[in-house]
């Protein structure tokens, strides 16, 4: 008589997959833990740190360009597009053309430093004027620049005023300034946020603001960076002039073909 084949065990329901610390954890905590991750350890001063700075500003670089006498009729009609509210803000006073005029005129190229924004037309949008030789109160011997600027309203929004205090901070940096002075209306919220992003004591009084932001002194590294940034400005500004003689040239050529064309249709008929 055959031998009945012996039944198979069925085989146990499948356990719920679990996570793999949950499974470990029936036998007990570990004995060898993992150590807990390390703090961060990069710098966050010294060369790399201020390398990895200056490839930041130049991945979101905007050109600056440094200006001189030659510049003063462009910098007049910068400041005599702002209205009555924007010149308030700029100077603390609504200042009349005539002003200024007088401001732009007296602006003293071979002590202080203008630097400027243009866009594709050569408009200049936006100005900055950094006015050296005040000491500071309270410690004459320590030096001090003042800052000033001013964007048209169809720039704004852009950081354009942010960069240009970041450039004339670099610049009074390499020039051994050590405080760095910003008088501002109290209303003036966009200056004063500027100087208080970069670290600058503000103190106020009513209606008026000042802002003192000391300055690191200068190194290898910020003379380059000033060099490079000089540099590339200039370079920008060449290559927008080449645009724009190259634009009115052929603006000119389709002004003259247009005139012919109109003279031909005008004598057949």
């Amino acid at each position: 008589m055959p031998r009945k084949p012996e039944s198979v065990p069925a085989a146990p329901p499948a356990e719920p997959v679990t996570g793999w610390d949950e499974v470990l954890s029936a036998f007990g905590p570990d004995p060898n833990p993992a150590p807990p991750p390390s703090p961060s350890t990069e710098p966050t001063d010294g060369p790399l740190a201020t390398a990895r700075a200056a490839l930041e500003r130049l991945s979101t670089w905007v050109p600056i360009r440094s200006l001189a006498r030659r510049h003063r009729r462009r910098m007049i009609e910068h400041l005599l597009a702002m209205d009555a509210h924007d010149r308030y803000l700029r100077f603390g006073y609504a200042a009349s053309d005539e002003q200024i005029h007088k401001y732009a005129l007296g602006i003293d190229f071979a002590r202080d430093e203008v630097l400027g924004i243009f866009n594709r037309r050569l408009q200049l949008v936006a100005l900055a004027h950094l006015a050296y030789g005040d000491p500071v109160p309270g410690d004459p011997t320590r030096t001090m620049a003042e800052f000033g600027v001013s964007v048209l309203p169809e720039s704004r929004g852009r950081g354009l005023g942010r960069r240009l205090f970041e450039t004339a901070a670099l610049h009074a940096r390499n020039r051994g300034i050590d405080t760095l002075f910003i008088h501002a209306l109290s209303e003036n919220r966009p200056m004063l946020s500027i100087a208080t992003a970069a670290g600058a004591i503000v103190e106020r009084d009513g209606s008026e603001s000042a802002a003192y932001l000391r300055l690191p002194p200068d190194s290898f590294g910020s003379q380059v960076e000033q060099a490079l940034e000089r540099h590339l400005g200039e370079l920008d500004f060449q290559f927008k002039r080449q645009a724009q003689v190259i634009s009115d040239f052929v603006d000119s050529v389709a002004e003259v073909k247009a005139h012919f064309d109109s003279s031909g249709r005008a004598a057949k008929e």
